[in-house]
Formats: structure tokens, sequence, C-alpha cells
């Protein structure tokens, strides 16, 4: 791993939110399907909710389903209501807060996730704090696969997308990243980037091949 890394200048680390830095996957399926209920569609499975529609756009999926709109906003809404199904992944805050601490970087989160759930979570989970910038679906014309939200990150964090690592688990997010420039680090057994790792605590090695 460090041989991927040598040499590489790292000024900042980018996070996706659902499946990185929390477990959100259930809420978002409940969120989904109820939605897909309340507009007359077929339930779909949590397997082809993850292969299909998970990471992805909410208003890409949605428009993919020739739903308006407000289906999408009914999911939101829906998602909201179901807080207590997130989990933090283990030791979040001790790792974000090493980061910005022991390694002297710069963090951002880059998410599909609209502004007002994203607000919901952070204030639920006290995690704000840790971040120098917050981008999400609100905040761009096209989310993830598309660059336009790490490029958008990259600059109010006032650092090259060279200097940047995205962590993130999905196809959506390794597009993004590699798109933008950024070397990408997915985490999980199903994920894809430049590196991967199984678990966020990983990412320290990854930072230890690094130059700042």
């Amino acid at each position: 791993m460090k041989n991927q890394m040598n040499e590489r200048r790292i000024d900042a680390v980018l996070f996706d939110l659902d499946g990185v830095l929390i477990n959100s996957f259930e809420s978002w399926y409940r969120a989904f399907t109820a939605m897909l209920s309340a507009y007359g569609r077929e339930e779909i499975s949590r397997e082809v909710f993850k292969s299909k529609y998970w990471g992805r756009d909410l208003w890409h999926n949605r428009a993919s389903l020739n739903l308006g709109g407000d289906a999408a906003r009914y999911c939101e809404s829906e998602q909201q209501n179901m807080i207590e199904l997130i989990r933090l992944s283990p030791d979040v805050e001790e790792i974000l807060h090493c980061i910005k601490g022991k390694y002297k970087l710069k963090v951002g989160l880059v998410t599909n996730t609209p502004r007002e759930n994203v607000n919901k979570i952070f204030e639920h989970f006290c995690l704000s704090n840790h971040f120098d910038v917050i981008l999400t679906r609100d905040d761009v014309k096209r989310g993830k696969p598309d660059a336009e939200m790490v490029i958008k990150a990259c600059e109010q964090l006032n650092v090259k997308p060279e200097h940047a690592v995205l962590v993130g688990d999905t196809t959506a997010d390794s597009q993004a990243g590699k798109a933008a420039g950024c070397l990408v680090i997915g985490i999980g057994r199903e994920s894809a980037g430049d590196v991967r790792i199984e678990t966020l605590y990983e990412l320290f090695t990854v930072l230890d091949g690094t130059t700042r």
C-alpha cells in the first residue's frame, strides 16, 4: 500500500457519508420502498436496492423510475424519520479528530444525501465540528458519479484535487473521485478505488505513505 502512495502529497481527505462514516443502508432502503409503495410501484429487495440504487443520486434514481420530484422529497422525508436506524461506523469521531490533529489535513464531506438529511444526522451524532467543508446533493447541479461535488469541495478547501483523497464505498464515489483527479480509497470488500481498505482505521496506513 505504501508503494502506491509513495511521495504523493495529500492536503485533504474527503469522505462520503453513507456506508463510510455511518451505516444508513436500512434507513434508506425502508424510505425508498415506502416511496415505491406510496407511488404505486412494486417493492424491491435489499439486494436489488443495493445493486441498482445505493450510492446513486436520489434524483437520478427517481428519474430512472419515471417518478416526479415530489417522490424524491417523499423519500427524503421518510429517511429523516428513521435516524434511529442509523449507526456510526466504529471510532469515527476519533479518526476524524486524528486526521485534523495528528496529520494536519483538511477534512471535507461529499455526499449525495440531501442537506436537510445531513443536518439531522450530524445533529444527532454531533459530527459537524469535524469538517472544514460539507457539500451535499443540494449544493451542486449533478451528484456523484459526476465530479462536480468533489471539484467544488477542493475549491472551497483551497486544495488541488490531485492532492486530495476521497474515501467512498460505491462505484459512484470512485467514478467521481477519479474524474476529479483525486486518489480514491475504497472501503469495504465491494468497493472500487486506487486503494482498498476494510476499515476506516486502515486509512492511517495509507496516510502514513504520503507527504504533507
